[in-house]
Order: structure tokens, then C-alpha cells, then sequence
């Protein structure tokens, strides 16, 4: 018995549709147990992270809550297979005022921990975390201008390092209060340090629960200029910051 080519077109068709399920399927268990895309907005944790830089971040790694799923329904509260995070981890998390809004900072201080700038130093629990200052951040912008930021090298209690800036002395959050996070709940910095809205500002970030933490920055999988449009492809072999293709977020 032979097929027709009419009935060949409809299996045809039929197996193009099955495909793309299939495809969707594996793209929507990826993004919701393993990692998802992340794409850097502003420059609060230069010089980790730059803006045009896009990430995995890694789902798993602290278990599931909610915020694990696309759009975020409401069917369980608390977290699943849940994992605490480390203190100098990178995480996304949801702002605890706004959950639809993602933000990425460091784990500085963990439940229970006593957090304080002090002209600029961090302390925690009383004690000032090591640092020692080392060569400038430079940035060129579209003219060819340089500005140079100081940078430190800040090390944990644990041994963590990571470096972040310092724009200006006396800056708005380098004297701040003794914040004592919360059991549950989580210290977040940014690296730029005068340029950050983050967890020593309360009424706009504050401690974030554990159940809003959507996961670990992991990878970094593309980066673009600052400025420059990641769908111009034309443009990718001057835009495309190709050193920081497929380096890991420390």
C-alpha cells in the first residue's frame, strides 16, 4: 500500500510539532530544576560583573522554592531539597518588596550574623573583615575616556575573596547601623560598593528571606559592551567582550 504525499506532509507536519513539544518540555525542566539566563542591568557588582554580561545560574544548588517556577505560582511556601547558602556566594533573589523584580548581590551576612560598615571597612559580628587594596578598576567609555576606581581585595572569615570598589570616601552606606539578620533570612551586598542598593538600605532591599533566593550565579556565557545590543550580530566581533566568555563567577 503506498502513502500518499498528502499523507506524507501530514506526518511530516505531525513529527515537526512533536519535536518542538519535546523541545519545550526539555527547556522548561532545564529552566525550572537546573539553570537559568541571567543578564546583568547595572553596574552594583562591577567589577564582578559588568552590565551586558549574561549567566547561568544554577537552581539546584539551594534547593526549590516557588520562585523556582515559571511565573512563580504560589503552590508551596519554604523551600524543597533546600541548601543554605554560603557567605561570598553571587545569588539572584527576589526583592522581598517586589517580587517580580530579580535582583544579584553577595551573601554577606547569614542568619544570626551582626553586620556594620565602618568608614568604609566592613565588619562582621565585630570583627573587621580583611583587605588590602590592590591596582585600579579602570573603565573606558565610548569616547576613550579612563576613569580609575580604587579596588580592594576583601576576604572573608572563611576565606572567601572578591574584589570590590570604592567611587568615593565617606559614601552614603560606608557608616551605617549594626544590622543582625534574621533567622531565615539573608545579607546581601553589592561589589560596587557606593553604587549598590542592597541590603543596608532596608526600606528598599533589607534581608532577604531564604525562600526568595532563585539560585547561584555560576557561569558567565556571553558579555557585551555596555551600550552595545546583543541581537546586532554584526557588531559581535568588536562588542562581544570575548575575555569574559565562559568564565566562572567567583
Amino acid at each position: 500500500m503506498s502513502v500518499s504525499s498528502e499523507q506524507r506532509k501530514e506526518g511530516g507536519f505531525a513529527e515537526t510539532v512533536r519535536v518542538i513539544f519535546h523541545a519545550f518540555i526539555i527547556a522548561i525542566v532545564i529552566r525550572t530544576l537546573l539553570f537559568q539566563p541571567f543578564n546583568i542591568p547595572s553596574g552594583s557588582m562591577k567589577a564582578t560583573l559588568l552590565v551586558g554580561d549574561y549567566l547561568f545560574v544554577s537552581k539546584y544548588t539551594y534547593g526549590y522554592s516557588h520562585y523556582s517556577l515559571p511565573f512563580s505560582p504560589p503552590l508551596f511556601s519554604g523551600r524543597i531539597f533546600g541548601s543554605e547558602p554560603r557567605r561570598g556566594d553571587v545569588v539572584v533573589f527576589r526583592l522581598p518588596r517586589d517580587d517580580s523584580t530579580d535582583y544579584i548581590k553577595r551573601v554577606i551576612g547569614l542568619p544570626g550574623d551582626r553586620i556594620q560598615m565602618i568608614d568604609g571597612l566592613l565588619h562582621i559580628n565585630g570583627k573587621p573583615v580583611e583587605r588590602e587594596r590592590i591596582d585600579d578598576f579602570v573603565e573606558t567609555d565610548e569616547y576613550g575616556r579612563t576613569t580609575r576606581v580604587k579596588r580592594w581585595r576583601e576576604i572573608l572569615p572563611d576565606g572567601v575573596s572578591y574584589t570590590t570598589l570604592d567611587l568615593v570616601d565617606n559614601g552614603l552606606y560606608d557608616n551605617t547601623e549594626v544590622y543582625t539578620v534574621p533567622p531565615g533570612h539573608y545579607f546581601m551586598m553589592g561589589d560596587n560598593r557606593d553604587n549598590s542598593t542592597d541590603s543596608r538600605v532596608l526600606a528598599a532591599v533589607g534581608y532577604v528571606p531564604f525562600e526568595n533566593i532563585v539560585g547561584r550565579a555560576e557561569l558567565i556565557f556571553f558579555s557585551i559592551g555596555e551600550g552595545e545590543h546583543a541581537w546586532q550580530i554584526w557588531r559581535w566581533p568588536w562588542a562581544i567582550r570575548w575575555n569574559r566568555l565562559f568564565t566562572i563567577v567567583r
